[in-house]
């Protein structure tokens, strides 16, 4: 081969993104006692045995979709999430110099198709939909330029918010954190383009969102640096990017759906919670 064309040959091949790779769903399940990761193929799942983070392989079987019950994509050590990320949420408000962060807690976490419970006295609880990102190794200040070697997938969320509560409470624990506040699933997906996804909440079947995630004033790469930057990113955690537009609340007998283009929908229910 020519020496120019081999250089070529060998540029062109390191340039190849990693979204180009064909997208992989990974669901986690119960089908017997024990919690199963395995790949998403239409109705039918091939389960896999091990960590899903440290290259798990298959065991040869399969299941129906229909026959399992699914639980959330991941079990993470923290829930992190990124505040003003859209200009279309900002409204009027200038666009922060650095991305916005609060924590949930693990234990806001629900799968698709559990309940959000309000609690008895939460009136004012709005929608958030969101796309979200899984992590896929241990991040420590990372640069932008390396960070999207460290995401997982994506999979998508609903940053349940109790409006009220947001606005009096010394801090966010209750508004952005209490039990069921953050739904998450069904799938995480590899080898999409993060940055140019369509997100889309739906409320009763009526669309209330709508918006690329190229709008995203902080990128995938700025958020998972910044983060980073500070605490310490583990395989399986989480990061919510933001949401864009305005929300509305949320009552009991509504459903919410958010869907994220190339990912699926995440469809929980709403019921209140019973006082103590």
């Amino acid at each position: 081969m020519i020496p120019r064309l081999r250089i070529a040959l060998a540029l062109s091949l390191i340039a190849v993104p990693l979204v180009a790779q064909a997208p992989v769903k990974y669901v986690r399940y119960v089908s017997g006692t024990a919690p199963t990761w395995g790949i998403l193929e239409g109705s039918t799942i091939r389960e896999l045995r091990g960590d899903l983070f440290s290259k798990p392989a298959p065991t040869g079987k399969r299941v129906e979709l229909s026959s399992v019950k699914l639980l959330p994509p991941v079990e993470p050590s923290k829930v992190i999430a990124v505040g003003l990320n859209y200009k279309s949420h900002l409204g009027e408000r200038p666009s922060a110099q650095y991305p916005g962060l609060f924590a949930k807690y693990p234990t806001s976490i629900i799968a698709h198709g559990e309940n959000i419970v309000l609690p008895p006295d939460a009136k004012n609880a709005h929608f958030e939909g969101e796309m979200v990102l899984v992590i896929g190794k241990r991040a420590s200040k990372v640069s932008r330029e390396d960070a999207l070697s460290y995401v997982f997938g994506i999979t998508v969320g609903n940053d349940v918010s109790e409006r009220d509560w947001q606005r009096t409470d010394l801090q966010w624990f209750r508004a952005k954190a209490s039990d069921t506040f953050g739904p998450l699933g069904p799938v995480i997906v590899t080898g999409l383009n993060a940055d140019d996804l369509l997100l889309q909440t739906r409320l009763n079947g009526e669309v209330v969102q709508s918006q690329r995630t190229k709008d995203l004033i902080f990128d995938v790469r700025s958020i998972v640096s910044y983060v980073s930057q500070y605490v310490t990113l583990i395989p399986g955690d989480v990061i919510y990017t933001g949401t864009p537009g305005t929300t509305k609340p949320i009552n009991p007998g509504d459903v919410v759906e958010v869907e994220v283009e190339g990912v699926g929908t995440l469809r929980n229910p709403v019921v209140r919670g019973t006082p103590r």
